[in-house]
Order: C-alpha cells, then sequence, then structure tokens
C-alpha cells in the first residue's frame, strides 16, 4: 500500500478514535494528582517556524494540564545547532528539550546527548500515539530500531509557480531543470524584469544545501557513493551546481547571498517571483490571504528531475523533531512536553492559530480545517510526501559538517568566486575526512 493511501486510510481512523477524552486532557482538566511533575520548569530550545509558534502560544494549555512551567527559547534553524551542540558538549544541562532536523539524530545518538524515549512513551502515554504520526516521520527519529524524537513538523519540497504569469506568457510547467531556467528567463524578458523568474534559498549553510540538492540528485548526483564515500567530484555535481548558480545569478532576486527560507518565501507570496522550489509547508502562506498577494495563482507540481536514471529523488523528506538532553534533570517532565507538543490534539489546534500545513499528524491531515485551508496543495504535498528522498540530506553522524563543507562551496559558486567543479572537490576532500574520523 502506498503511502498516501495508508495515510488516507488511518487518518480517518485516528481523528475518530478517542477525540474527546483526548481533548479534555489535552484542555487541561486533569486532577491533582495527574500533575506529578507540577512546578518543575523545562528550558526548550526550538527554531523558527509557525509550528513553533503555535506551541507558544499553547503553553498555557500545558501547563494547566500538567502543572509544569516552560521557558522557551527560539532561535533561526542556521542557529540552533552550534547553539545546542555546545551545550551538550559541556553536558551544561541548559536545555531540557531541543529541536532540530533529523538528520542529526544519528551524530546525536553516537555523541550520547540525546535519551532514548521507549520507556518514557511506555510508562506515560497521556499525550502519546504512535499509529497517528506520518510513518516515514516517526521513522527518521529512530536509530537501531530505538525511539529518540518525536517529528514536530515534516515536509517536503515542490515547485510553486504563478499560474496567471505562466498563461500570459505561453508557458509550460518545467519537468526538468533546463525548462525551469527557460521559463524563469521568458518571465524575466516579458516582463522586462520587474518580476523576477525565480526566487530560491542561497544563505550559505543548510538554506542553500537544501534547495541545491534537489538540483543535485535532479540531474543524477548523489551525496554520498555507495560505499559510504563523498560524491561530490562527480561530473553531475558540477553541472547541477553550475545549472543552480546560473539560473539564480541570472533571473533570480538580488542578493540571493542572504536568502533563507523566511525571505524566500516572502518574495514569492508578495508577488515578487514567478517560480520558487522550497518546502511544502509554504503553500500555507501562498494561500493565507491575510500575507500573501498570489492568493489562488499559485501552481503546485513536483520538482523537476533531469537525469534519466537519478540515484535518488529531487523532492526532500525534511522531519524536524524534539528530543529529550540526556544532561537534563527532569527528563519524565520533558517527555509530557514532548509527546504534548507532538499530539494529535495540539496539532489540530495549531491550526485554528498558525498557518501549519507542515503537521505530523494524520488527524490534523484530515481535519476539517487542514482541508479547508490547504486544500489548494494538499494532493500536490502529500505526493511529494511520498516520493520524498529519505537521503535528500545524509543522515549520518557527520551531517552538520558534510552540510557546513558543502554549504560554502554552494556560496563560493553563487558568488562567482570559484568554478562549481573546484568549489565541489574541495568540499569533497573535507566530506571524506569527516566521514574518516
Amino acid at each position: 500500500m502506498s503511502q498516501i493511501r495508508w495515510m488516507k486510510k488511518n487518518s480517518m481512523r485516528v481523528l475518530a478514535a478517542g477525540a474527546v477524552a483526548a481533548l479534555t486532557v489535552w484542555a487541561g482538566s486533569a486532577t491533582a494528582q495527574d500533575k506529578p511533575y507540577a512546578g518543575q520548569r523545562l528550558s526548550v530550545l526550538m527554531v523558527g517556524h509557525p509550528t513553533t509558534d503555535a506551541v507558544r502560544k499553547a503553553l498555557p494549555n500545558f501547563t494547566e494540564a500538567t502543572g509544569i512551567e516552560v521557558d522557551l527559547e527560539v532561535v533561526p534553524e542556521a542557529d540552533a545547532t552550534p547553539k545546542m551542540l555546545l551545550e551538550f558538549s559541556a553536558k551544561s544541562g541548559r536545555y531540557d528539550v531541543v529541536e532540530n532536523s533529523a538528520i542529526m539524530v544519528p551524530g546525536f545518538v553516537s555523541a550520547g546527548y540525546v535519551a532514548s524515549l521507549d520507556d518514557f512513551a511506555d510508562k506515560d502515554s497521556k499525550f502519546y500515539d504512535k499509529s497517528d504520526f506520518v510513518p516515514s516521520y516517526l521513522k527518521h527519529n529512530m536509530v537501531e530500531g530505538k525511539l529518540y524524537g518525536l517529528p514536530v513538523f515534516g515536509e517536503s519540497s515542490f515547485l510553486m509557480y504563478r499560474k496567471d504569469l505562466f498563461e500570459q506568457y505561453g508557458i509550460s510547467v518545467p519537468k526538468t531543470f533546463d525548462e525551469v531556467e527557460a521559463a524563469a528567463r521568458t518571465v524575466k524578458e516579458k516582463s522586462n524584469g520587474e518580476i523576477v523568474g525565480i526566487t530560491m534559498r542561497g544563505q550559505q549553510g543548510i538554506q542553500g544545501v537544501y534547495i541545491w540538492a534537489a538540483y543535485l540528485w535532479g540531474m543524477g548526483g548523489s551525496f554520498l557513493t555507495a560505499d559510504g564515500k563523498s560524491a561530490l567530484d562527480s561530473a553531475e555535481a558540477a553541472r547541477s551546481l553550475e545549472s543552480f548558480a546560473r539560473v539564480l545569478r541570472e533571473y533570480g532576486p538580488v542578493g540571493v547571498a542572504n536568502i533563507g527560507w523566511e525571505e524566500n518565501r516572502l518574495l514569492f507570496q508578495q508577488g515578487k517571483a514567478a517560480m520558487t522550489i522550497d518546502a511544502t509547508v509554504n503553500g500555507a502562506f501562498n494561500e493565507d490571504p491575510s500575507v500573501s498577494a498570489v492568493v489562488g495563482k499559485v501552481g503546485y507540481a513536483p520538482v523537476p528531475m533531469q537525469a534519466t536514471e537519478p540515484k535518488g529523488g529531487s523532492s526532500s523528506l525534511g522531519v524536524f523533531g524534539l528530543y529529550v538532553s540526556t544532561d537534563s534533570q527532569q527528563q519524565d517532565a520533558a517527555w509530557l512536553f514532548v509527546s504534548w507538543a507532538t499530539s494529535k490534539e495540539h496539532q489540530i489546534h495549531s491550526l485554528e492559530t498558525d498557518p501549519n500545513s507542515g503537521v505530523t499528524s494524520l488527524a490534523a491531515m484530515d481535519s476539517p480545517a487542514f482541508n479547508e485551508r490547504y486544500g489548494a496543495f494538499k494532493e500536490a504535498m502529500l505526493a511529494s510526501l511520498a516520493n520524498g528522498n529519505p537521503q535528500f540530506i545524509p543522515t549520518v553522524p557527520q551531517a552538520n559538517e558534510l552540510v557546513n563543507n558543502t554549504g560554502i562551496a554552494v556560496s563560493k559558486v553563487l558568488a562567482g568566486t570559484a568554478s562549481a567543479a573546484d568549489a565541489l572537490k574541495e568540499a569533497n576532500e573535507l566530506n571524506n575526512a569527516a566521514l574518516a574520523r
């Protein structure tokens, strides 16, 4: 059974099962004996995202239900990993709970930074329902069969394009990256440069690497070889980076080196670009009339594929999870927060407060609120999730180093200070050194 069919079938089941009783617990009508950790105060580090905004707004509900207070610190995604690694390596116990991409899980586990959650889940499942999570999201938070985190948001990626402009200029929906470049050129020329042909993230680090990875896989490359060595010195990788950099330099926005996720989505939702390749969560902003100038004007399509025999898919499968620090002195309370913040009840509630289409709950995905708000791109999102590449960014212990090294190469080529082949050769050597450790 395909993952799309599995999600559709099971989301109806989990939505109906026990909803009223579970909502009562979530909303905070628990008795005193149900609050064994009342009075404890958790320190939580999360990344800036609609999911985090929804958690912050609902914290009073968590405190009412458990008696646990939460100090929530929110940082940009690019700052999250260095910040938590500093505290982890110092064994400071500064954070009880942290959020990060699931690509970091193998490294966190091998270093002993995060705790296994299986025993906590067996002991207290007040908020936890394993069957409600998108299966691939939950799997990304497991190492050797053990659960180390719960998925707080997930996403894939797709091509977003302005249907009105494509119709006006007679452009077909691109299926290859060559066609993306041709469409971008047409828009720039026919709009006299008033609308950029395409906008994508170019910020150094995970931001630029995450989007360039679509080009890498889609043009026949990969991050790693079959035997686990770096594959960035390939001809396919060089061609993909040349194509990515060229289309942004010639038909993209000014200052692409400073464009991360937020800057990119703002440019597109403000109607300043004809296309973007980015996270499926961006669809929620495109279709929100309170913040978007392009509501109803956006088409959603698969990320292009150039190679006839690709080594992997060009759509991402990105999952962010919540993890309990092994240095936390309040792990039981931390588990309650992690399981509450990812519960179906909270995720359904979050749809009322924030543009949170990246829910990880099957029940939330099938709720009336989700279908009403995100029906314009739901099918495209589910298709992208089903075809998402689980190794889009390699899930290896050295993932952070690989991303940093590769991000420098991408930035050099975008800036025009190095050729793609030379920049990637340097990154390849650094990545192999990291992988060998």
